[in-house]
């Protein structure tokens, strides 16, 4: 990494963590007077429009975005895999209202975590997977009723860019209990921003929306193959981005 690179990185590191202090202790004392959706274009898009600006000016990062046209009217389920810290941003910006799961910690983080709070987020503790499981369900359900996007990471955590983790069933119950699709989307950020380190890469970050995919009926079994669907139908586009081997037996080998 060059030394003007690492200033840059540095700049928008500096720029991003003052921003998001500055606009969270605003957004504390400004977002509970707004309506939900009001509230939500206040705290979440503005500043991850913000951050993004400073992505693409600072480590000069752009994204292009295919298929658009594949997102319906009625917002449902979103099954992203998960490789960086770019893809909240993006996609909490460019869905809205939004809600996605989170770690519990993180709603006590002063300010910050006190404006995620007012996003309607669904909340979990990871160290009670059953319970956390069940909550997905409950919470998930009633933010599709009222018309708010969930956005779900079935891999659960950050995979190295060249990997891909096991997707839970979670969102696809999620959909299917709903009576709605899930929307499967594809990208290859952690090329780019990875998962470790502070280091970034100047590049065109490919944001692939599928065609929404119904269940084919209800019960455990739907919910089943439509994961198994949205899981393959990642693998494949992660591998047409370049992201993953063209061929290869084992999903957790790395790019070569």
């Amino acid at each position: 990494m060059s030394i003007l690179q690492a200033i840059r990185i540095f700049l928008f590191y500096l720029l991003l963590g003052t921003s998001s202090l500055l606009w969270c202790t605003l957004s504390f004392f400004i977002a509970p007077f707004l309506s939900f959706r009001a509230r939500y274009r206040f705290i979440n898009v503005y500043w991850c429009r913000f951050a993004l600006v400073l992505v693409r000016v600072f480590l000069n990062i752009r994204v292009n975005v295919t298929g658009a046209e594949n997102i319906p009217a009625q917002p449902c389920v979103i099954l992203s895999n998960h490789q960086s810290t770019w893809e909240t941003f993006f996609l909490s910006a460019y869905f809205q209202p939004l809600s996605q799961v989170l770690k519990r910690e993180l709603l006590y983080v002063p300010f910050f975590g006190w404006a995620m709070a007012m996003l309607r987020p669904i909340a979990i503790d990871r160290d009670n997977p059953k319970a956390a499981l069940k909550q997905v369900a409950t919470e998930g359900d009633k933010l599709l009723k009222d018309g708010v996007w969930v956005l779900i990471f079935p891999e659960g955590t950050r995979v190295p860019f060249g990997k891909i983790g096991k997707f839970s069933r979670g969102g696809t119950a999620l959909a299917v209990n709903a009576n709605l699709p899930v929307l499967p989307i594809a990208h290859n950020a952690g090329k780019y921003w990875p998962k470790e380190g502070w280091g970034k890469r100047a590049g065109t970050i490919e944001v692939v929306i599928g065609e929404p995919m119904y269940a084919e009926g209800t019960g455990p079994r739907a919910i089943a193959a439509l994961n198994d669907r949205a899981a393959a139908w990642n693998e494949q586009t992660q591998r047409d981005l370049g992201s993953l081997p063209a061929h290869a037996p084992d999903d957790a080998q790395p790019v070569t």
